[in-house]
């Protein structure tokens, strides 16, 4: 029995077979009328061999391409039409931008192009030389027309495209038309995952074709959190972490630098600050966060930088000691010292020269006033004031919030400082939701905008299995529909007490990637049951597998090794 492409070529042609090669040929005959006169004129022998590429081209056309029913692009786009053909990605696959308004002087574009075509053709080593085939079976380059001049990257852009293959033409160009430049790289990311290595051809196949897509974003916030604060990552860790993200269509890296353990960036108005790092090698210059802000927004991606006060905050007094209420008691930062406030300030004018996301996290969380009520100097500064320990907490939270507006920014807070300050909160505020599910509800309803990042769903360093990421609905219980348009839409969140750089991107994939399609695919297109997007889900984190994103086995819980011997298709 003929099981595969090659054994069929093999049974071709053998010397009992010569009706099928015949038959074979007669097919190609139709493709190209002149080449096979001129070769059927040809000894047998000769003919055999001079179409054996021939042949390889036509198994590989027509035999060995994926089930015709399947589509394998996560996450999943809002519409999309296709076919059962197959084309050759050409050895000179080309960009065309004629017709574009969008300059592309900062080259965010050709560069996108060039990984495309690159991550493409990583898999394996081209062999295929597309010159030796007929045109009509070669797809030439990708067409890409953007109506938008500019290259600003903010909340809330376009990031809407379509995209078409064609199965025919002379010659066949792909077609992107979007209107911004991110668009069209999520585009060239969709385009990346139509294609795939074919060991029959030893080339880059264009499956499925033709190919209609239109897709753009249910949620304009697709965020992912990275905690460097309790283990330093190294640049080229947060740069592999970012490149993933762009394959998933995430486009908000939430970079929660420093924390209660450590201080690794750079603050020029205040240079001491960086004395609490780990270690002098595991610090950030202003030049490295420039650089991972620079190469985020190259990929469609914001970064939203994030300080934690008051609490989580015990490492900025080892430059800053006065910031601590007392030599024993280290946090949270001391309300009543104007210096802390100064501070601050000073960190923010910073970030606004390097951060240029329109937000920024002035964290909120988790804060024990306790010191601020044992430390005499605080204590006496409370009673002057009139304050208690919980209006102490709200001073302080809402002069931060004054602070940052001063700067150009709009504030996000985590959730408890909705529910300590509710509406005195500022009305431009962005509550994160992180405690539980169905808080959301209560946010908009106040008035109040929101993202959503739920521990028991959307936490990745807890054991939490993807199907759960995958079902977390951001609008649960929110059935005014006047309302959905304030929640900005959700963030994972990988905290970083115990990984590192060793295991961070496998706790982050899958899984991350299954909350990414929750918050990209219109709802509609949703599985209602996580097990119906399992194949295709498997088959992106293979993918990642290959693109060298070190993504952990699907039916893992994060830092999970593989069961066993076996296919990465069946992880």
């Amino acid at each position: 029995m003929v099981t595969s492409p090659l054994m069929c070529l093999r049974y071709c042609l053998t010397e009992s077979n010569n009706l099928l090669l015949l038959i074979l040929l007669q097919n190609l005959k139709e493709r190209s009328s002149a080449e096979f006169d001129r070769m059927l004129r040809m000894g047998r022998t000769r003919l055999k061999i001079a179409y054996i590429w021939y042949l390889v081209c036509f198994f590989a056309v027509y035999c060995d391409a994926d089930d015709a029913n399947e589509i394998n692009i996560w996450p999943m786009p809002v519409s999309v039409s296709f076919g059962s053909g197959n084309l050759h990605l050409s050895n000179n696959f080309e960009l065309i931008t004629e017709g574009s308004k969008f300059a592309d002087a900062s080259g965010i574009l050709k560069e996108a192009f060039s990984r495309t075509i690159d991550i493409v053709r990583s898999s394996h080593v081209v062999e295929l030389d597309t010159s030796k085939i007929k045109p009509s079976l070669v797809l030439k380059g990708i067409h890409v027309v953007i109506s938008s001049p500019s290259d600003e990257l903010q909340y809330g852009i376009d990031e809407s495209y379509k995209l078409n293959i064609p199965a025919q033409g002379n010659p066949i160009y792909a077609r992107i038309e979007a209107k911004t430049v991110y668009g069209a790289l999520h585009g060239l990311q969709t385009f990346s995952q139509i294609c795939s290595y074919s060991l029959s051809s030893r080339g880059i196949l264009v499956h499925q074709v033709p190919w209609t897509i239109a897709d753009q974003p249910r949620f304009s916030y697709r965020g992912l959190l990275i905690d460097t604060a309790r283990h330093y990552q190294p640049l080229r860790v947060i740069k592999k972490i970012i490149d993933a993200m762009a394959y998933t269509k995430l486009n908000v890296l939430h970079w929660h630098i420093v924390d209660t353990q450590s201080f690794p960036l750079e603050i020029p108005s205040y240079p001491k600050l960086w004395d609490g790092s780990f270690t002098i090698s595991e610090r950030y210059t202003v030049a490295d966060a420039a650089e991972i802000v620079s190469y985020a927004k190259k990929r469609g991606i914001n970064v939203l930088a994030e300080i934690d006060v008051p609490g989580h905050a015990e490492s900025w007094g080892f430059g800053y000691p006065s910031l601590r209420p007392s030599e024993n008691c280290t946090g949270p930062l001391d309300v009543s010292n104007d210096f802390t406030f100064k501070l601050i300030d000073g960190i923010l004018s910073d970030f606004s020269k390097i951060f240029k996301f329109k937000f920024v996290h002035l964290g909120g969380d988790e804060v024990d006033t306790s010191c601020w009520i044992l430390t005499p100097h605080v204590k006496s500064w409370l009673q002057k004031q009139g304050m208690g320990d919980s209006d102490a907490y709200q001073y302080f939270v809402l002069r931060v919030q004054k602070l940052a507006l001063s700067h150009g920014y709009e504030v996000i807070n985590w959730e408890e400082t909705f529910n300590e300050i509710g509406s005195k909160l500022n009305p431009q505020t962005v509550v994160h939701n992180w405690l539980a599910g169905g808080v959301a509800e209560k946010i908009v309803k106040a008035g109040l905008r929101c993202i959503v990042s739920n521990q028991d769903k959307w936490y990745l360093d807890h054991d939490i299995r993807w199907q759960d990421f995958y079902s977390n609905e951001p609008l649960e219980n929110i059935t005014n529909h006047q309302l959905h348009s304030r929640v900005l839409g959700g963030e994972v969140c990988m905290w970083g007490e115990l990984i590192d750089a060793a295991d961070i991107e496998q706790m982050v994939w899958p899984r991350a990637a299954a909350a990414a399609e929750r918050m990209w695919t219109s709802y509609d297109k949703l599985a209602k049951d996580p097990s119906d997007v399992r194949s295709r889900l498997s088959h992106f984190r293979c993918l990642l597998n290959q693109r060298g994103v070190a993504a952990g086995p699907l039916e893992g819980l994060g830092n999970t090794r593989p069961f066993g011997p076996g296919s990465c298709y069946t992880k």
